[in-house]
């Protein structure tokens, strides 16, 4: 990754929410390839979030040398105002700067339930998580940016990337609030990229199709037939690989003049096909 001169002495650093495990695993390996730093986020797996660490401090050894480098973990709830504050103090502490935040993490519905049978408590835990976390993570980050002097290594400045899911658009009447709760982050990822375009900070949506995660090893039957039947037209499930790469290349600059895009990483999911 090039760097200008004034920066060259520090890697970038990326926060990736959810990054001790599927896709956000993928995400971080990918950004540790590209000589990154990477602050690994995870909210109660602390074992995995090590394993992560160790995956990319691998990754970085066989890729090119960056001095400075540093792969650290840190714990939040991010449904918790005050735990989310901590994390911003902390990441900013521990690395002097954030030059990229992914808000990659999010869950899925405990227990998936027609909508007519669907709860409030499920949809309140999913708003709480998947769409009130990443947003205000952002603002948090962002406030910080507004009043930092810092260069940035990046090509093109700092940078968001919100991971939504086909689901912002695709109806599923059997997680309903999970559709709901994607729905909202792809608006959320429109909101800050027009409020941060004139800021020189450019923000993206990338949006999976059907990944082969932990998330969806549930029903991986269900897809396999569906995969079979030609829903996805590249014929194959989604990888963490196929996102990090997809973002990967969003923070090193590829897309200069995109702020606000969406980028469909589904395997042809989204055509419309009669």
């Amino acid at each position: 990754m090039a760097q200008s001169p004034e920066n060259a002495a520090r890697p970038p650093v990326a926060l990736v929410t959810g990054s001790s495990r599927g896709l956000g695993r993928g995400i971080a390996l990918e950004l540790a390839h590209a000589g990154f730093s990477v602050a690994i986020h995870y909210s109660s797996n602390e074992s995995a979030a090590r394993e992560t660490i160790s995956l990319c401090e691998t990754v970085a050894k066989q890729a090119e040398a960056v001095p400075g480098r540093r792969f650290e973990a840190f714990r939040c709830d991010l449904s918790d105002q005050a735990q989310r504050h901590a994390l911003v103090e902390d990441v900013f502490g521990s690395f002097g700067e954030v030059d990229a935040l992914v808000n990659n993490a999010g869950m899925g519905p405990r227990a998936r339930a027609d909508i007519l049978d669907a709860s409030e408590e499920s949809f309140e835990e999913l708003m709480r998580t998947n769409v009130q976390g990443p947003f205000f993570l952002t603002q948090g980050v962002s406030r910080r940016w507004m009043t930092s002097l810092a260069g940035c290594p990046l090509p093109g400045g700092r940078k968001v990337v919100f991971v939504t899911s086909i689901s912002a658009e695709t109806a599923s009447v059997n997680r309903g609030d999970y559709c709901m709760s994607k729905a909202a982050l792809s608006m959320a990822a429109k909101l800050w990229a027009a409020r941060l375009a004139p800021e020189g900070i450019q923000s993206y949506e990338v949006r999976p199709g059907i990944m082969f995660t932990d998330m969806t090893s549930g029903v991986k039957a269900k897809y396999d037939a569906l995969i079979a039947q030609g829903l996805v037209p590249q014929g194959r499930w989604g990888t963490s690989e196929d996102v990090g790469k997809a973002i990967r290349v969003l923070l090193e600059g590829a897309f200069p003049f995109s702020a606000g895009g969406v980028f469909d990483v589904d395997g042809g999911f989204h055509i419309s096909r009669l």
